[in-house]
């Protein structure tokens, strides 16, 4: 073989296997082996437990509050003095006592309205009794038969020189917080000077 001839065919050769190396490197690559995928433990899959109700909002049966004892009336009470308490410088310190004639219990509380009157109709005379307010007010609970008492002081009209002196029959009795009243009969002595004040009333005290 000439040397020419063994040129060409080696040039061949070289070219021939130079293109089977590009057309092995422009081919597809091989596909990778995929591995598993773990999922993490803070994947947002829904989750099967619902969530819980909050409180229950139903209404609560709220357990009625028995209601306490009514006041006392003049209705189911009776009236009754005491002068037990004697008397100084011209007043007389008596008791006035205030019993529950009725079925239930009642409840007396604070100071009773008391006036002379003429007669158990008739209008009061002179001034109502001021309060005295050296015993405080306390709830006194009356069961059917008990008392509560009050200090009720009387002064002698007589110790007045401008008294203009009215016969009284008693004392009209208003229970607290009552506008109906009692008649207490119990002569004496009047004012009909509106001006003096012969009466003085405590607060109720259980007897």
């Amino acid at each position: 073989m000439s040397f020419q001839r063994m040129s060409r065919v080696f040039v061949f050769t070289t070219a021939v296997a130079a293109a089977a190396l590009m057309l092995t490197a422009c081919g597809p690559s091989q596909p990778q082996t995929q591995g598993t995928t773990t999922p993490g433990t803070n994947s947002a899959s829904p989750s099967t437990t619902p969530a819980s109700p909050g409180a229950s909002h139903s209404p609560s049966s709220s357990a009625t509050t028995p209601a306490g004892p009514a006041l006392c009336k003049a209705a189911t009470l009776s009236a009754a003095t005491d002068a037990s308490g004697g008397g100084a410088a011209g007043s007389v310190y008596m008791k006035l006592n205030l019993t529950n004639t009725g079925t239930a219990p009642c409840l007396l509380k604070g100071y009773p309205g008391v006036s002379l009157t003429a007669n158990a109709d008739g209008a009061p005379i002179g001034a109502a009794a001021t309060r005295d307010e050296t015993t405080p007010v306390a709830d006194v609970l009356l069961a059917p038969g008990q008392t509560g008492t009050a200090v009720l002081r009387y002064t002698q009209a007589a110790n007045y020189s401008d008294c203009t002196l009215t016969d009284a029959a008693g004392y009209r009795i208003y229970p607290p917080e009552d506008t109906a009243s009692l008649f207490l009969p119990q002569p004496t002595s009047a004012c009909s000077n509106a001006n003096i004040t012969l009466l003085s009333v405590g607060a109720f005290q259980p007897a």
